[in-house]
């Protein structure tokens, strides 16, 4: 299990000045799937790493890391070419990665990112995508747990940022076929307990009380939800479409991206 105490780092903010940007595309790069979605249009890929073939041999993702950023970057280039068409000069491209995603994965993932050829590039972590997808904040804590493919991760956000953070590489893939989800439900119990015991503002006792928000392809089965809400003594919450609660949440930051950047300037008051 790794920690955001393996590497701390400071969260930045989304909205800067993206000059000329009118539309963009927001990714969810995962191990399993990667989706894409554009406003106004909804998710309009959806693209299994065992179909990369077409991009390369083998996926490019593994356990949330990027393995082989060449067949990568076609991938997305693909994405981006079907979604934005070739001349992308207007258009600004977040992607979604794992919140203890490396040094390495990120700068990765950004230089992908700007071979596409886009106005600017957004990457951020996929539990603030999450939470921006459950609804209006109000700030409060929030305890996103998101169950993918190869890795489980539990976030904790306190005024939409990141406090503490836990990532166990195990998922649904680890499973064999009928198995039941013990592993999968037993790191998010483990996670939770080694947050629990460097709490010492009460933060994850809010977060709890207000409702682990699942994600991810394993807050589709009910299996996985059941067993997570009665190990941890708590309602979970879900959203209407668990596997894309990531990729809709970043496209939602997306869309106010580029309201803030649409929005004229108010004109200065004269002394």
């Amino acid at each position: 299990m790794r920690s955001l105490r393996d590497g701390r780092r400071h969260d930045r903010p989304v909205h800067r000045h993206f000059g000329g940007a009118t539309r963009g595309l927001a990714i969810d790069l995962g191990s399993s799937r990667t989706r894409a979605w554009v406003p106004g249009l909804g998710v309009v890929a959806d693209t299994g790493g065992e179909e990369s073939g077409e991009y390369g041999h083998g996926r490019p993702v593994r356990r949330g890391r990027i393995v082989d950023p060449d067949s990568c970057g076609r991938m997305l280039a693909r994405i981006a070419d079907r979604a934005l068409g070739e001349h992308r000069e207007d258009a600004v491209i977040v992607l979604s990665h794992p919140v203890l995603a490396g040094p390495g994965h990120r700068d990765a993932a950004r230089d992908m990112l700007r071979t596409l050829n886009a106005s600017d590039v957004i990457v951020l972590d996929s539990a603030r995508a999450a939470a921006a997808c459950a609804g209006p904040g109000d700030g409060g804590p929030l305890l996103v747990v998101d169950i993918g493919a190869e890795l489980t991760e539990a976030t904790l956000l306190v005024d939409g940022m990141v406090r503490d953070a836990r990532l166990a590489e195990t998922g649904l893939s680890d499973l064999g076929p009928g198995e039941p989800p013990t592993a999968v439900v037993q790191a998010v119990l483990d996670m939770v307990m080694a947050m629990w015991r460097q709490d010492r503002h009460g933060a994850l006792l809010g977060a709890l009380r207000r409702g682990p928000l699942l994600a991810g392809g394993g807050a589709l089965r009910p299996d996985v939800t059941n067993r997570t809400a009665v190990r941890l003594g708590v309602p979970v919450r879900l959203t209407d479409d668990p596997a894309t609660t990531v990729v809709r949440g970043a496209g939602l930051i997306l869309s106010s991206v580029l309201r803030h950047t649409a929005a004229p300037a108010l004109p200065g008051r004269s002394g």
